[in-house]
């Protein structure tokens, strides 16, 4: 797939996920080599000041590549300066995100916030592009509420202004992450598009989840959000579902592997205590399939030290939830 000058190994992307897809996710999920991934979404304020937490959030490996930005933020001229700091700090890639539908960001406009002034997102998105040589892409909800559908007509907004790409989430703001996406939002924004690339995204958490949004839809590209968390590997599965195969059956033991290697990435990267809060989230991602993961959850949620935590881990007894 071609997303501007960037030629990628498939149509599968994984999302920016606030408080989760950070350093030691991201060396997860580079193993299975999706077609792009991203750090978390940062303010454009926040980078342009240098703000030094801000800057973490964008540290990445080699091994990562593609590697995508994305960044928030209502100003044009402010998008022009993130635009040029991350295109130096040598992002594949970078994402306006319209999506976001967490009070703290919309507040000021940013986020899904930005769904309110189309035009503005063509404005913002149009000095990004001025600014760099890569990719610029945009991430939309459907509209701020079912009375305001406006994915189509920013569809050919940010095509109009440069975006190589547009990422359509099925459902609206006022939704948030209540019922099921709607995956013709994402299909109305497809067909009238023209050159931009439309990226689907919502409700994808099995391999047979994202081959059925390519085939529903249309769309150029699913972009995998809430269905990584636990499932690194869900990449392959959409692939062997695109190709009419089963997913690979991943036993429990193998999670709970996969689990001790994040584990293992969070303690190389982080504070002590940062990863211990790391793995009181990512410690029930990859153990959803099993039998008493509730109680697992509340157990590591009092570890004390590493050396606890990966006993705590480790002296997991697997089994499955029948």
């Amino acid at each position: 797939m071609k997303l501007g000058k960037l030629t990628l190994k498939s149509n599968i992307f994984y999302a920016p996920l606030a408080g989760c897809s950070d350093f030691p996710f991201r060396q997860m999920a580079a193993r299975f080599k999706p077609a792009l991934m991203f750090c978390e979404m940062v303010k454009m304020e926040a980078l342009i000041r240098g703000n030094e937490q801000t800057l973490r959030m964008l540290d990445y490996q080699e091994a990562m590549r593609p590697i995508g930005a994305q960044i928030c933020g209502t100003d044009p001229q402010k998008a022009y300066l993130a635009a040029k700091i991350l295109e130096e700090k040598g992002f594949d890639s970078i994402d306006l995100n319209c999506g976001c539908p967490v009070d703290k960001i919309t507040k000021d406009g940013s986020g899904s916030g930005m769904l309110k002034d189309p035009e503005r997102i063509g404005d913002v998105i149009a000095n990004m592009a001025a600014a760099v040589n890569i990719p610029v892409t945009v991430k939309i909800r459907a509209g701020w509420d079912e009375k305001t559908l406006v994915g189509p007509q920013i569809t050919k907004i940010a095509e109009q202004a440069g975006a190589a790409a547009i990422s359509v989430h099925g459902r609206t703001r006022k939704q948030a992450y209540k019922g099921p996406a709607n995956w013709d939002y994402i299909k109305v924004c497809k067909e009238v598009a023209t050159s931009i690339k439309v990226i689907g995204n919502g409700d994808i958490f099995s391999g047979e989840d994202g081959a059925a949004m390519l085939r529903q839809t249309g769309c150029d590209a699913v972009l995998v959000s809430r269905g990584t968390l636990g499932q690194p590997w869900i990449v392959e599965d959409i692939l062997r579902a695109q190709a009419g195969e089963p997913p690979s059956e991943r036993s429990l033991e193998e999670c709970l592997q996969a689990l001790l290697d994040h584990f293992s990435y969070s303690t190389t990267y982080k504070s002590e205590k940062g990863a211990l809060i790391d793995m009181r989230k990512a410690g029930c991602w990859y153990l959803k399939k099993a039998l008493g993961v509730r109680e697992f959850r509340k157990k590591i949620s009092h570890a004390n030290s590493l050396e606890e935590m990966r006993s705590m881990i480790e002296n997991f007894e697997c089994r499955p939830i029948k």
